[in-house]
């Protein structure tokens, strides 16, 4: 996509800013899905210790890696309660960041935002209809009532989103592999299986004698690696699978 990329954001902030302001509505609009919630549930130390009974004590809870940005997994762990809440954010790597973190271009500030619009002027261009807005009003280090100060998170600086862009490395690529020398059991849920490097974790995995579970709509590219499949709805399928209950995917 010509506007997901650093060259986009350095000709036309403007441009990229509009676009991931209509992504940020869009997600926004959305909710969490039983598949959310019951990945998010595997924070819960009865639920993971009943479904996963042999981690180990060096990593005692289960890695949730996503691709996702549209931060439907962190909104599906905040509806948790706050002990368990923290155990799930701790072991949630978003590998291509969020749409809902801003990075400062300066100072390099991360900050999660779920404001809408982020500033004013979002909230009164649209993308392909309106002139760019100036950087100056666009979203900025510290806010629309920044006051000129340069400490690191109230720089002034301009914002970007905390996005992985095509061209640029995605994130905790180190953990990750760390976690995947070690492990037993791998799930696939709701992925084509074709952008890298994830979808060459389940093959990591399986190399070393793990095994791999693959939740899919449809059939994907991965399939021919699972041993164990489950197609259809992975709202439906994954709780189902992982003898999910009523309690576990409570959301209080």
């Amino acid at each position: 996509m010509s506007l997901a990329t650093p060259e986009a954001f350095e000709d036309t902030p403007s441009r990229v800013w509009q676009f991931y302001h209509e992504r940020r509505e869009k997600a926004l609009g959305a909710s969490p899905n039983a598949a959310h919630h019951a990945l998010a549930a595997l924070a819960r130390p009865n639920v993971i210790s009943r479904i996963a009974p042999s981690l180990e004590a060096k990593f005692p809870q289960a890695l949730f890696v996503t691709q996702n940005v549209d931060g439907l997994s962190v909104r599906a762990l905040a509806s948790l309660p706050p002990d368990i809440r923290a155990i799930g954010e701790k072991n949630l790597l978003q590998m291509h960041g969020s749409i809902f973190v801003t990075r400062c271009t300066n100072c390099e500030h991360e900050q999660p935002n779920f404001d809408l619009p982020l500033c004013a002027a979002l909230g009164q261009y649209r993308l392909d209809e309106d002139d760019d807005i100036p950087i100056s009003e666009l979203p900025k280090c510290g806010g629309e009532k920044w006051n000129g100060s340069n400490e690191v998170g109230n720089c002034g600086g301009l914002l970007r989103p905390a996005v992985v862009w095509f061209g640029e490395a995605p994130e905790f690529l180190d953990e990750i592999d760390d976690r995947l020398k070690s492990c037993d059991l791998i799930l696939v849920v709701g992925t084509s299986s074709t952008v890298t490097p994830a979808s060459t974790f389940a093959k990591t995995v399986q190399d070393g004698g793990g095994k791999i579970a693959i939740f899919n709509l449809e059939r994907s590219k991965g399939d021919k690696r699972a041993d164990f499949l489950f197609l259809g709805p992975c709202a439906d399928t994954l709780p189902d699978a992982l003898g999910m209950t009523t309690e576990d995917l409570a959301t209080h």
